[in-house]
């Protein structure tokens, strides 16, 4: 049982799951970061691998990305910052990021270093479901990697089994049909996410797209195990002094 798989066991509700970008604010900020977020609550770390063309994010990632890589940061140097990393932290963590770099970089020696180092899943947007099942699954299997697809609210019922049936760990319920970022009211998305609940899946669901604050999470709650802030945390970690504090300030508020 993978660690993403654990602790769905032990925590049914309101799992938080935190974005933050490899190498934003500074280079060596990685580790930091993730470890206030371990430390503030976080049940789970989305790393973000930066890219120049987020095409899922909105401004703020987007911003954070070029920064991280104005930093420097690439894959290489994310999995030498990686190197240990779980001796300090044990939530599950998963690389997210986009298919130009990865297969730059190689898919199978991405999928091997990531499992070498701690890594625990992997979510790919713009790795099609196709390409998934015919050539990159069995690799992402073959090193125990979770992979975790993401649905909106104008996929199809069939659609969304079929996806949820391919994903391991959860499965990404991304409020709307937008950007990283987005003001939509989690109010307006509780149809889709009572329809999701519906449908008996097997993987459990995490919200993600527009949470920011206490009551959009309780919001995405209501009707999925748990939600994804990620734009609100990069905004609170802009220009911050500290990691430990901004990350304490902002966690504190959510839960």
């Amino acid at each position: 049982m993978s660690r993403i798989q654990t602790l769905f066991q032990q925590k049914h509700k309101r799992v938080l799951n935190v974005y933050c970008t490899a190498g934003y604010p500074e280079l060596n900020s990685t580790l930091p970061v993730m470890e206030s977020l371990q430390a503030n609550r976080a049940d789970l770390i989305e790393l973000g691998m930066p890219y120049s063309d987020p095409l899922a994010d909105g401004p703020v990632i987007q911003q954070s990305s070029a920064i991280a890589l104005e930093n420097g940061m690439t894959i290489a140097r994310l999995f030498e910052q990686l190197e240990g990393f779980r001796d300090r932290i044990t939530v599950p963590v998963i690389l997210m990021g986009y298919m130009n770099p990865v297969l730059q970089y190689g898919f199978e020696r991405f999928c091997a270093d990531a499992a070498r180092v701690g890594v625990d899943g992997l979510i790919l947007p713009d790795l099609p479901e196709y390409e998934f099942e015919t050539e990159y699954g069995a690799i992402i299997r073959k090193y125990g990697l979770d992979f975790i697809f993401l649905v909106t609210p104008e996929t199809a019922e069939q659609r969304v089994k079929k996806l949820d049936k391919l994903s391991s760990g959860f499965l990404y319920a991304v409020s709307s049909s937008s950007t990283t970022g987005s003001n939509k009211q989690m109010n307006s998305v509780q149809d889709y996410l009572q329809r999701l609940e519906s449908y008996q899946l097997k993987n459990p669901v995490l919200v993600g797209f527009g949470i920011k604050d206490r009551e959009s999470f309780d919001a995405a709650c209501a009707h999925a195990n748990g939600a994804i802030i990620g734009t609100a945390y990069i905004k609170a970690l802009e220009g911050a002094k500290d990691v430990g504090t901004a990350t304490k300030e902002f966690l504190s508020t959510i839960v």
